[in-house]
């Protein structure tokens, strides 16, 4: 429990004692565990509010606290003519603490009065700092990370989610002075991608509203960041709300008043603005993504949250290797819900076998964590703590096993894999290595396509309401099916695309498949992938499909298959365009699809088939995120996606140049295969249950 305390609250210092610690496993930020203890000693907890960077007067500030039930009302004052108020604060462990400051006279509007349009926030986790602040930036990172739980100024979800959602909070903003966080400003978040400009041009909007640069400012605000539903925002804070939860509606609406609130002076060149740096044109979508790396993140594949909201995956590379797509030879890291590395930099978790995971994480109910590998052949077993539980060598059952992709754990504890290079099934009843059994093994002497399954490398796996495997072939147009508990009862489905790989069951047990390579792939590339495959050179096949995506852009679908085995109507889905090279599937608390594509390096929004959680007029299949995706982030070619218990949507940069991953690259480009770690959107999913096992649940 100490060592696990230790990895957890690494920065946190404004934990009341360690005693206390113990209990909570909390501070200010990261990661949560509800167990029992009382609450912290009250504090004094000092603020100001501020518009513009100047104070905001007569503003009515609440202290609220949040947990699964409605939110309470701690405390209630007015900020001072220099903006500044004193609450008396405590902390909990099973919720979160936010202030609320509404209406107010700005000092940056001398002579305005009082504007009740003015809504801020900030939401300060379980701990308080000794000083906080509330402003544009507090707001704008408060609602973009707790989008899930925002209604007006009430805060409630589930426990996790909402620590998670704070935690996160600080990434963004420096709750104490009311200025840029540390992770926003780092190497990848502030040069690599346009983050910082849409949240600092987010903030100068409300700024504008705030500060009534316009006489309509406030309500030109309010119209631009109007839902599809037309239901008009009230206020500064329900605005952003409103365009965090729909990032891709007409997002030039709001760009547009950037030009309107703060024009350029004449005779200058820039925007007089309150915060910098601002956008020059119009985004895709008003997304917030930021991206983390380190705990040996080099290429990581598939990604699986433990029940405290870590994020495990498998590496391809070693950090600062001159990796090739020839040989994987990664590890396994975790990282928290906050993006800060748990295990160790540059290496990850080694041992147990492990060499070279590819799109095989899974973690189980107890915290374990499967994982195999390609190079390795083998399948290994972590525990929570990172400590590998497997032999030395694995478990590779006296090297049969081939090369690992896919692996589940199921609801009843069951674990499945996936051998690719053999083109079988690998079954562990109960997770028990010492039972292992072997299905859809072909004939003596027949090809491995032509065995019982069907299966022509199979790639993933999932389980679905029924208690039926399904499997994604990636060398065909197939899709294997058969219970779990007969696995000679086989069905082999048409997949509707070419080259599956990713796949997700939604609730009402509707399988989602990726196709890399979709309907249109050539024959000549067909018959070269296949030939491949027969001829044990499974190296190449990496480059074959690259290059055709390459060179084809814009090729690769989602199919849709019922329960019964039918194809959806209007299946195949290509999101208006923006699925290339799709490879991973998840399905979120509303049956919305997510798909991360390879080549595109974008992320795919689909209606899905509960059509009354998307936006009005839309039907399944239907794109909800712009015509080429969620862009932003860094992100590079990717290949899983995963959400966690906020919502927040996580991306795995699984290639950086693709060019670089095969033979000998130019020596100075020559660690530039491996795609650097994961990028997390955040907010704008709903929120699932973790560990995923099974189709999601609610948290």
């Amino acid at each position: 429990m100490l060592d696990w305390i230790k990895r957890h609250l690494v920065g946190a210092s404004n934990v009341c004692n360690l005693g206390q610690a113990r209990r909570l496993l909390v501070a200010a930020v990261v990661t949560f565990a509800l167990l029992p203890g009382p609450a912290c000693a009250a504090a004094s907890l000092e603020g100001q509010v501020l518009g513009a960077g100047a104070p905001i007067a007569k503003s009515t500030v609440t202290l609220w606290s949040a947990s699964a039930d409605a939110p309470k009302q701690l405390a209630q004052t007015q900020t001072s003519d220099d903006g500044r108020f004193t609450f008396s604060a405590q902390g909990s462990p099973d919720s979160i603490l936010y202030i609320v400051a509404k209406g107010g006279v700005p000092a940056a509007n001398k002579g305005g009065g009082d504007n009740p349009a003015i809504a801020l926030i900030s939401v300060i986790g379980s701990t308080p700092p000794a000083k906080v602040t509330v402003n544009e930036f507090t707001t704008v990172a408060s609602v973009w990370t707790n989008a899930q739980f925002l209604d007006g100024t009430a805060i409630k979800g589930n426990a996790l989610g909402l620590h998670i959602a704070a935690g996160n909070v600080p990434n963004f903003v420096d709750l104490e002075t009311g200025g840029y966080g540390t992770v926003i400003q780092d190497a990848f978040n502030s040069t690599q991608t346009p983050t910082m400009a849409n949240f600092a041009t987010l903030s100068t909007l409300i700024a504008g509203c705030v500060t009534q640069v316009k006489s309509d400012a406030c309500s030109s605000l309010v119209a631009a960041a109007t839902p599809p539903d037309g239901k008009v925002p009230s206020d500064t804070l329900t605005a952003m709300q409103s365009v965090a939860r729909n990032p891709a509606y007409k997002p030039g609406r709001l760009f547009a008043l950037l030009e309107v609130f703060n024009p350029v002076p004449k005779g200058k060149t820039l925007r007089d603005t309150p915060f910098m740096p601002y956008l020059s044109y119009a985004p895709s979508a008003w997304v917030l993504p930021l991206k983390f790396t380190g705990g040996g993140l080099n290429a990581p594949g598939k990604i699986g949250f433990d029940k405290e909201g870590n994020a495990w995956t498998g590496d391809n590379f070693i950090v600062g290797s001159q990796a090739t797509d020839g040989l994987w030879d990664g590890n396994l890291s975790e990282i928290a819900p906050d993006g800060r590395p748990l295990s160790p930099m540059t290496a990850g978790f080694t041992g147990g076998g492990i060499e070279g995971p590819g799109f095989g994480t899974a973690v189980a109910e107890d915290g374990k964590v499967w994982v195999d590998s390609t190079a390795g052949k083998t399948i290994s077993l972590f525990g929570n703590d990172g400590k590998p539980l497997s032999p030395p060598e694995g478990y590779n059952f006296g090297g049969q096993l081939g090369i690992m992709q896919g692996i589940i754990v199921t609801p009843s504890g069951d674990v499945w894999a996936l051998d690719f290079g053999k083109d079988r099934v690998v079954y562990l009843p109960k997770g028990d290595p010492t039972k292992v059994k072997f299905f859809c093994e072909a004939p003596v002497g027949k090809p491995n396509k032509d065995g019982p399954c069907k299966l022509n490398g199979p790639f993933h796996l999932a389980i679905d309401q029924k208690d039926r495997i399904w499997i994604t072939n990636a060398i065909g147009d197939t899709v294997t099916r058969f219970p779990s508990s007969d696995p000679s009862k086989v069905e082999v489905l048409k997949a509707g695309g070419h080259s599956g790989k990713g796949m997700a069951i939604d609730s009402q047990g509707n399988a989602w498949i990726t196709n890399t390579a979709g309907k249109g792939l050539d024959l000549a590339v067909k018959l070269r992938l296949l030939d491949l495959k027969m001829t044990g050179r499974i190296g190449e096949i990496d480059r074959v499909v690259f290059n055709y995506l390459k060179a084809h852009r814009n090729v690769g679908n989602v199919t849709m298959l019922r329960p019964d085995g039918s194809e959806a109507p209007g299946s195949p889905f290509n999101g208006g365009g923006s699925t290339w090279g799709p490879w991973g599937a998840a399905i979120d608390g509303n049956d919305q699809v997510w798909i991360s594509n390879f080549v595109g390096g974008s992320i795919t929004h689909l209606c899905g088939v509960r059509t009354e959680t998307c936006p009005p007029g839309m039907k399944t299949g239907d794109p909800i995120s712009p015509p080429g995706g969620y862009v932003g982030g860094d992100m590079q070619m990717l290949t899983d996606i995963a959400i966690d218990p906020a919502g927040n949507v996580w991306v795995a940069n699984n290639w950086q140049d693709g060019d670089r991953c095969f033979g000998q690259p130019p020596e100075a480009l020559s660690t530039r295969c491996g795609g650097n770690g994961l990028t997390v959107f955040y907010g704008i999913a709903k929120p699932v249950r973790v560990p995923l096992i099974g189709p999601p649940r609610e948290p």
